[in-house]
């Protein structure tokens, strides 16, 4: 009865519009505030709802602590404290059968010449009697220099998964698409006793002539740089060309030249066949007499291990979600075992149900995603995944849930008499935890980007035929956002809907996803002043 088939538009931005066809409208009731002539607070009042479902048990090696890494030390170790020269550096936890990598780092030079190589390693210590297999499902690493920041459009379809913009961008849409890299290996063997190299890879501050995603062999020679004139133009020295006191034309100070970064951020689903302890670790490449660099060993890496510290410059220590009360609120880097790696649900009316009713005409509903302390768009809940075991200055939270895949179903039903346009949105509001049953948009966006990553949508189009759409979306905080998809479901129909997506990396959470049926809001045009006064206002 429920399983009729609806006509299915990628729209506006992947599709024309009909002409003369106009994009459906959204909430019922829309406030537009004018804000110092330069730009408008939006407020839609519709209901927003906490996400159903929740995080899975499975345990997440989550290394992001420090972010920037000027150090050689220990990043992150789970390993026994016994024999350690930092023994408050090992969180002695084991990971056994299933179980996650999670990690992004950013090297800086600690001057504009800092031209260093830094590594970043994973080790793997098998601490019983017999050999342990270590299962690689999966495994994604990349560096800035291989997925720049570029600037892309709002939204873009990105069948072959070439489109993204930083590496937490591109590792997170090669995990969503199932893609693994060649270089890993699909298994490898612990013996009793012994710690083995999962990851080498450089974070370099230059271009290497080697590769760089970690399969170079354990030290090997990194030819040194070519060395390149450098001529700078009277524009790049910022010569001052207006007569000083003597008649001289005196320079003007050099601008501050900038430091060198990189960043890596790396994804790994792993199975172990018995109780294993992880560790990564940071290390600067030995520089040589003749001016190579040598790629770091596995004892290189014991030494830092053994007696090494945890590596710097700390982060901000984050402030206590159970006891703040005033001031700023840290979050924190993350640095530990976080409970929790993929969040599946099916969002239905009630947990009775096995449908998902459209909003009636004009209305909207949305669900959180990401939400983190007190950033939950007013429905108090929190979906950063708990910390297991973590270092006193780091995270009480994986706030962000970075590298959590979110695999979300709505089997949407229309239980109108008529065939409704359903619209599908991917927004970033404003912060604001004193609204309820609202959401608060800045017009134009600011123009911080808060989301780049890539969602994927599932669905049947009007022949039955399953359809899948990977879909790149940079979001700036406050963006309300284009339609993404639109549906058109027949009176009493059910039309089924997938979205998946992996949290990147250098997204700023919470978001929202939105369902919105087609209709004529209520507009109002609204002073600040009016805000506050007006009973149609009320936040209440």
């Amino acid at each position: 009865m429920l399983s009729a088939l609806a006509a299915i538009t990628l729209s506006p931005l992947f599709a024309q519009l009909p002409q003369g066809e106009a994009i459906p409208t959204t909430e019922a009731k829309t406030v537009v505030i004018p804000r110092d002539g330069t730009y408008a607070e939006v407020i839609r009042y519709q209901e927003v709802r906490p996400l159903p479902g929740g995080l899975d048990e499975t345990p997440v090696f989550n290394s992001n602590s420090p972010e920037v890494v000027q150090q050689n030390g220990i990043l992150l170790s789970t390993f026994p404290k016994d024999g350690m020269a930092s023994p408050a550096a090992h969180l002695d936890y084991a990971f056994n059968g299933r179980f996650d990598i999670f990690a992004h780092h950013i090297a800086r030079g600690v001057n504009p010449d800092d031209r260093r190589t830094l590594f970043m390693a994973v080790v793997v210590y098998n601490p019983g009697s017999e050999p342990i297999d270590i299962i690689i499902h999966q495994g994604v690493s990349y560096l800035s220099q291989e997925a720049p920041f570029i600037e892309l459009p709002d939204a873009r379809l990105s069948t072959n998964g070439n489109v993204y913009a930083g590496p937490g961008s591109r590792t997170a849409t090669d995990i969503l698409r199932g893609a693994n890299q060649a270089h890993w290996p699909a298994r490898i063997t612990v013996p009793p006793g012994h710690v083995q190299l999962l990851m080498n890879t450089p974070i370099p501050l230059r271009s290497l002539t080697v590769p760089v995603n970690g399969s170079y062999p354990q030290g090997s020679m990194i030819p040194k740089p070519p060395v390149r004139p450098v001529t700078l133009t009277a524009a790049e020295a910022q010569i001052n060309v207006e007569t000083g006191e003597n008649g001289a034309a005196p320079p003007r100070p050099l601008a501050p030249r900038p430091l060198p970064s990189n960043g890596r951020t790396a994804m790994m689903y792993l199975s172990s066949t018995g109780p294993v302890h992880v560790a990564s670790l940071s290390r600067y490449a030995d520089l040589l007499s003749n001016g190579n660099e040598r790629v770091p060993a596995l004892q290189d890496w014991l030494q830092v291990l053994k007696r090494g510290n945890l590596a710097g410059p700390r982060d901000i220590p984050p402030s206590d979600p159970e006891t703040y009360r005033f001031g700023r609120f840290y979050y924190g880097r993350v640095a530990g075992v976080a409970k929790g790696s993929r969040w599946n649900a099916t969002l239905t009316d009630s947990p009775d149900t096995n449908v998902l009713t459209i909003p009636a005409p004009g209305n909207a509903y949305s669900y959180v995603v990401s939400s983190v302390d007190r950033n939950t768009f007013g429905t108090g809940q929190i979906q950063s995944a708990p910390m297991v075991a973590r270092y006193p200055d780091t995270a009480y939270r994986a706030h962000g849930n970075y590298g959590v895949r979110y695999n979300l179903k709505l089997p949407l039903y229309n239980n109108r008499g008529a065939e409704q346009t359903i619209t599908l949105k991917f927004q970033t509001p404003m912060r604001d935890e004193e609204l309820h049953q609202g959401l608060r948009f800045r017009r134009p966006p600011e123009n911080r980007i808060f989301f780049r990553g890539t969602v994927r949508l599932k669905f049947k189009n009007q022949m039955g035929l399953e359809r899948i759409h990977y879909v790149h979306l940079v979001q700036r905080r406050g963006q309300e956002s284009e339609p993404l998809l639109r549906l058109n479901i027949p009176a009493e129909a059910r039309q089924d809907l997938e979205i998946d997506l992996v949290y990147p990396a250098d997204a700023t959470p919470p978001q929202v996803i939105t369902v919105l049926n087609g209709g004529a809001p209520e507009v109002f045009e609204a002073s600040p002043m009016e805000e506050q006064r007006s009973p149609t206002l009320s936040r209440e």
